[in-house]
């Protein structure tokens, strides 16, 4: 299904008129200078200085906009950075400062303030709906309709609130709703002349046609929304004009119009083009992150190091006066002891850092691990996905000219011809096969529960049958579910290989928001206490997969007894949304 959101990436750039835009009594220049030359940090795209400067005003006893305005941008630099629990928590922060100064203001400066908020209940509703939480997000969009005004900014945080909620309420099936509330943003982005957030509404129109088998009107719409933004450039436009090329070429193919294969390849395109956006984007995304820790932790040092010499000064201030007015026995005292109780905070400290250090690279070595796992399978589902949805869909091309080139021969056709469609269809298959091979076409068509059932009647044979035991599953964010089948088939590849075993079972439940794994076999198994198990059988890189998924893994073995392994791993919900 095709939903498209409305997503706000950057902070406002608009400067505010006095009388128009402050909604704070209490303004000084001095504060509105910081924080532009903080803000001016984040439009040149200096995340990491930004963060640090921002955090750093925000100590200091600034006027309430200046602090609600600071709280606000922190919350967009963790929102670009994908940080979407923190940028969560800033937003409520800044919340709470309107709310709080509200109740301080005249009552000219009470639209204004409604407008900041206005702006930060549509922020909340879109966090909560990146990660997933449904009801949080229906809430905050709801406060956002909830307040009225005639101002184009207000009228503009409507239509974005409406068209989400639209997107909300198809994923519920809840058409006749998701379609009254995405006709009215539809409306408003056509009075404000935004044809990029038109065209996403329209998407979103469509794609309702689309779930109740309207093709006809859902092709028109679809068409109709390509037409507003085919002269846009921007990635926000390219984005939506991707998903709107996939779709009609999804609506066509169900109308049987083969015009579906030219929208096709232009969604690939542009889809290709973005990706490569993105992987720059997430470059720079986790060199923001470890710089800006490092930056973090190197400032918190400055900082202790600034106070440790204010306390020193202190103690030789006190030293000084205890000479004055102290005898030299009690003098030569104190410093025996002061010696001795530093070199005891010393070797204390050393031992502290060391037990540090040793944390640090154990979980170095899981995080580069993990971090080469994730590699590997980027790299198995992007070559999958090339073979996939850009060769064979070239063959299929191939082919179908061909087959259309048959019908102009009259008589026999020439026997190129036929072998020509033999190659083809032997190199379809092989891709095919390759694409399975580097990750299951099932997995990714299907979900999970078919996937696993395919693994285990292809891995069984006539020594070994594997059963499977799938109960209340269903679709999962996909690199949760392609990461759940690696470790499930790598489990699977020891019992071939290791466990001698006759049977098997594999069993997947969920319950609690915790997907329940247990696989097990009545093999040879082993004797944990005469070795160590994570050395061996790959079962390190697993369980190194599971310390980064915030999961329980434990596994359960005596010889000629079987073994059995339980995991446990909280779920990470499917968003099929389109930020834009």
């Amino acid at each position: 299904m095709f939903i498209l959101l409305n997503f706000n990436k950057t902070f406002s750039n608009k400067k505010e008129t006095f009388l128009k835009k402050v909604s704070f009594l209490l303004f000084q220049e001095s504060d509105s200078l910081k924080y532009e030359k903080i803000e001016k940090l984040f439009k040149d795209g200096q995340d990491e200085k930004c963060l640090i400067n921002a955090l750093e005003l925000l100590k200091h006893n600034i006027n309430e906009e200046t602090k609600y305005k600071t709280t606000f941008l922190i919350s967009e630099i963790f929102k670009i950075n994908n940080n979407h629990t923190k940028s969560i928590s800033y937003l409520k922060k800044a919340l709470k400062i309107l709310k709080e100064d509200n109740n301080n203001l005249d009552s000219k400066y009470y639209q204004t303030t409604d407008l900041y908020l206005s702006k930060t209940y549509l922020n909340l509703g879109n966090e909560y709906l990146r990660l997933g939480k449904q009801d949080s997000s229906i809430y905050f969009y709801n406060k956002t309709l909830e307040i009225k005004s005639l101002d184009k900014e207000f009228i503009s945080y409507r239509a974005k609130a409406l068209s989400n909620l639209s997107g909300v309420f198809m994923q519920d099936s809840l058409y006749d709703k998701a379609k009254e509330y995405v006709l009215e943003a539809i409306t408003i982005h056509r009075t404000l002349n935004n044809k990029i957030s038109e065209a996403a509404a329209l998407g979103n129109l469509a794609s309702i046609y689309l779930g109740v088998n309207d093709f006809d009107k859902a092709k028109k719409t679809y068409n109709e929304a390509l037409n507003l933004i085919k002269f846009e450039n921007s990635d926000k436009a390219l984005r939506i004009r991707e998903r709107l090329y996939l779709n009609l070429a999804y609506n066509l193919y169900i109308l049987k119009d083969y015009e579906a294969y030219r929208y096709q390849e232009l969604s690939y395109d542009l889809k290709d083009t973005l990706r490569d956006k993105e992987i720059r984007r997430m470059i720079e995304e986790l060199d923001f992150k470890y710089n800006f820790e490092s930056q973090k932790e190197r400032f918190q040092k400055q900082e202790e190091l600034k106070l440790l010499k204010e306390k020193d000064k202190a103690r030789t201030i006190v030293l000084i006066g205890l000479v004055i007015f102290t005898i030299l026995l009690v003098l030569s005292v104190y410093f025996y002891l002061r010696r001795k109780n530093l070199a005891l905070k010393l070797k204390q400290t050393e031992l502290l850092q060391n037990q540090k250090i040793e944390k640090l690279k154990s979980e170095s070595q899981v995080r580069i691990l993990n971090a080469t796992i994730d590699g590997k399978e980027s790299e198995r589902k992007q070559i999958a996905e090339t073979l996939h949805d850009s060769v064979s869909a070239l063959l299929s091309s191939a082919n179908l000219h061909l087959q259309a080139t048959r019908k102009q021969f009259n008589g026999s056709t020439p026997i190129e011809i036929d072998k020509t469609q033999e190659i083809i269809l032997e190199a379809s298959h092989k891709i095919r096969d390759l694409s399975h091979t580097l990750v299951s076409s099932v997995l990714l068509k299907f979900g999970l529960k078919f996937a696993i059932k395919e693994l285990a009647e292809k891995y069984s044979n006539s020594v070994l049958n594997i059963d499977t035991n799938i109960k209340n599953t269903r679709r999962y964010e996909q690199n949760f579910e392609i990461k759940v089948y690696n470790i499930t088939q790598e489990f699977a590849n020891n019992i071939l290989k290791h466990s001698n075993a006759s049977n098997a079972l594999i069993e997947l439940k969920q319950e609690n928001e915790k997907l329940y794994i247990t696989i097990s076999d009545d093999g040879v198994g082993f004797d944990k206490n005469s070795i160590n198990i994570k050395d061996g059988l790959g079962i390190n890189q697993i369980d190194a997969r599971i310390q980064m998924m915030k999961g329980e893994f434990n596994i359960q073995s005596s010889l000629n007894n079987g073994t059995r392994i339980s995991i446990i791993l909280p779920i990470v919900e499917k968003v099929a949304f389109n930020h834009v």
